[in-house]
């Protein structure tokens, strides 16, 4: 019992929908089109605001690296899961296992402070815009990036750390369709007592102070526009932010019904499936849909890419 107790489990099974063997196939067109699209429009995004020299605000700076997350996010994730629907074993190995979860933590808290910064950024354009330029250079917008990368890799290395202090010897079966910290932790023979500890420690201020500067900074963006005697003043200032808050709010109600005590069963499932695969494919369209910005800047370069197909064939001839 004592070796038992010591054993280390190396492989993984992802039990995810294997539940639903008839709808596999089904699943897979859908996951595999959501996750093209995903990675075709949030690329496209990042390809075009650093393209577009008028995209060079901190506004967009922020969604070109929002945009790069939810890539790193889509990859972590959706490319086992396709694999897995027609995998007899579904297996995923330790080292995978903490490698996936590693990039998925790194997305998501990223995501976390980049939607802050965000919020920040709309609050200083409408509530201060005569001191928009000193308040949020471009230097301030560098530092404020590098520190979010810093934190949330510092953030992913803490967590994957101490799950490798955990031992899984009771079962190898994990009851999700990837690797999450709340099935590892259902399936560890050592007490996760310090790893939710961590959780409390690290995550919570971590959701605590980017919902708070969400929070703060549209109250007052909302008092601001209220105070405002045009209308017109009042619908630009809004439909600036009506993107920004879509997002945000969409984001943080999922996070925030994911984190919650442990709990059997796959009740999980269907909420990480839209923070996860959904969120990552609605964030594009949300940002480039209503943004007259981002809608001229593409008009743009396939018009440029529609000019340079017609003068090639006269210059070849």
């Amino acid at each position: 019992m004592a070796k038992e107790n010591h054993s280390l489990t190396s492989e993984f099974i992802l039990l995810g929908f294997a539940d639903h063997p008839e709808l596999k196939i089904l699943l897979f067109w859908v996951f595999f089109a959501i996750y093209l699209i995903t990675m075709v429009g949030n690329l496209g995004l990042v390809a075009l605001i650093c393209m577009e020299h008028h995209l060079h605000t901190p506004m967009y700076i922020f969604l070109g690296n929002l945009a790069g997350m939810d890539s790193c996010c889509s990859c972590a994730i959706t490319p086992k899961l396709l694999e897995n629907l027609f995998s007899e074993d579904r297996m995923i190995s330790l080292n995978e296992c903490m490698t996936q979860f590693y990039f998925l933590c790194l997305a998501e808290t990223a995501d976390c402070f980049l939607l802050a910064a965000m919020a920040y950024d709309r609050y200083v354009a409408i509530c201060s815009p005569l001191q928009y330029h000193t308040m949020m250079s471009k230097k301030l917008c560098i530092q404020m990036i590098i520190g979010t990368f810093i934190a949330s890799n510092l953030h992913s290395m803490i967590h994957v750390g101490l799950l490798l202090r955990l031992t899984f010897c009771r079962s190898n079966r994990i009851d999700h369709f990837f690797c999450d910290i709340l099935p590892l932790y259902r399936l560890s023979c050592t007490d996760p007592y310090i790893n939710e500890l961590t959780i409390y420690i690290f995550a919570m201020p971590i959701q605590i102070f980017t919902i708070a500067t969400v929070l703060i900074s549209y109250i007052c963006i909302l008092f601001t526009v209220f105070k405002m005697k045009s209308k017109e003043g009042r619908g630009k200032a809004l439909s600036t932010c009506a993107s920004h808050f879509l997002s945000v709010s969409i984001f943080y109600i999922c996070l925030l019904m994911y984190i919650r005590p442990l709990e059997e069963g796959d009740k999980d499932i269907p909420v990480a499936i839209f923070y996860t695969i959904l969120i990552p494919l609605l964030n594009p369209f949300i940002y480039s849909l209503r943004n007259k910005e981002v809608k001229n800047a593409l008009k743009k370069v396939m018009r440029n890419y529609n000019v340079l197909k017609q003068t090639s064939p006269s210059m070849v001839n």
